[in-house]
């Protein structure tokens, strides 16, 4: 299977990941040594899905690097600052300034020309 596809995919995979990490942390209890924290820990959905999403992108990196040339696989990890804008923006309802725009542009213009050399 071709790269591009796959490192999307894992970017993608990681990105969400990181949107459950947040949503996980803005519903639970304050950090703390007692059961009234543990037990936000363990019955937190948002968390078991944050470790399956960031685990499953982990797996699909080791395809990935064992697979291809490491010089071509590694920077197009970056397409995961892409989305994870596109979260910010979507899912948190976050402003995204024109300089983040073009920081993402720049990106994604690293990954076409590192996918294409």
């Amino acid at each position: 299977m071709p790269l591009l596809p796959l490192a999307i995919t894992q970017c993608l995979l990681l990105a969400s990941g990181q949107v459950f990490l947040k949503l996980a942390l803005e519903r639970m209890e304050p950090f703390g040594w007692n059961w009234q924290f543990w037990s936000s820990v363990l019955s937190n959905w948002r968390l078991a899905l944050c470790g399956l999403l960031s685990g499953s992108g982990t797996l699909l990196w080791f395809y990935i690097i064992k697979h291809f040339p490491f010089s071509q696989a590694y920077p197009m990890i970056s397409m995961s600052y892409v989305f994870g804008v596109i979260a910010a923006m979507l899912v948190f309802h976050e402003q995204v300034s024109v300089s983040r725009w073009a920081g993402v542009l720049l990106i994604m213009t690293g990954c076409y020309l590192v996918h294409n050399s």
